[in-house]
């Protein structure tokens, strides 16, 4: 399946998991990428699994104003222009919210929700250049169901889902789409690793809707890559302003 042949888009948090599936299944699907991250070393390791010539690599702290600034500049020059941007670079850590200290709560709001929001306004003019432009954040379902100490993530991931919603109307008569995918039940950098990012003591009976309702177990971020595809192919069209969320049937 070719949906995406000559699309131009740019994948931050290409470097791992979600973002690193979403940018080889585009390169699959026909598409030119620039894949973004912090990490040098997981772009270079996107780029061995990579086949053609049609992805670059880019390194970015999406935090950063300046860096965001540079290297979205640098990769529509590098494209002749951009259809699509998907924001996929975050982070999580956790703590017992009487805990949180204020630089635990910045850097999570800033990297998740500022970073977000600068992409997205450094992309915003090409996109509407383009008159197919597709913006598809990562938003969570720690924004909608209740997750215990990830105070800092949920309200980050809840400001991206209003963030979205927003721009989805505000330029939606200038043709750009703005989705919101919220994953859960994903296996991904975050989940994998979810012991290590949340309190030594965490009670984990809090945690009532973390299964897949469907068989199988937990997914790779494959089956996110390819929902990511289809909202941004012309499959996709009818689709703004609204979420999807990938998770199996865990938050009914």
């Amino acid at each position: 399946m070719e949906r995406l042949i000559d699309r131009r888009i740019v994948i931050t948090g290409a470097g791992s998991g979600i973002g690193r599936a979403i940018a080889l299944r585009l390169l699959a699907e026909g598409a030119h990428v620039v894949a973004a991250d912090v990490s040098e070393e997981g772009l270079t390791e996107t780029a061995s699994l990579a086949v053609g010539d049609r992805l670059t690599i880019a390194v970015v702290d999406v935090a950063d104003e300046a860096s965001v600034n540079t290297v979205v500049g640098a990769a529509v020059a590098e494209l002749g222009g951009l259809d699509a941007l998907v924001n996929a670079a975050g982070i999580l850590r956790g703590a017992h919210t009487h805990q949180c200290s204020l630089e635990l709560w910045n850097r999570v709001v800033a990297v998740n929700l500022t970073g977000t929001f600068l992409m997205t306004r450094a992309a915003l003019p090409y996109l509407l250049q383009s008159g197919r432009g597709v913006v598809v954040n990562f938003s969570s379902t720690a924004a909608f169901f209740a997750h215990p100490f990830m105070a800092a993530y949920a309200a980050s991931k809840g400001g991206v889902a209003s963030f979205t919603h927003s721009i989805a109307q505000e330029y939606g008569t200038q043709g750009l789409r703005a989705v919101n995918v919220v994953p859960g039940g994903i296996s991904s950098g975050i989940t994998d690793n979810i012991g290590s990012l949340l309190p030594a003591d965490t009670d984990w009976g809090l945690f009532g809707k973390l299964t897949p309702a469907l068989p199988g177990g937990i997914p790779g971020p494959e089956k996110v890559a390819g929902v990511v595809a289809m909202l941004i192919s012309d499959d996709g069209s009818f689709i703004t302003g609204t979420e999807i969320r990938i998770d199996g049937g865990a938050h009914q």
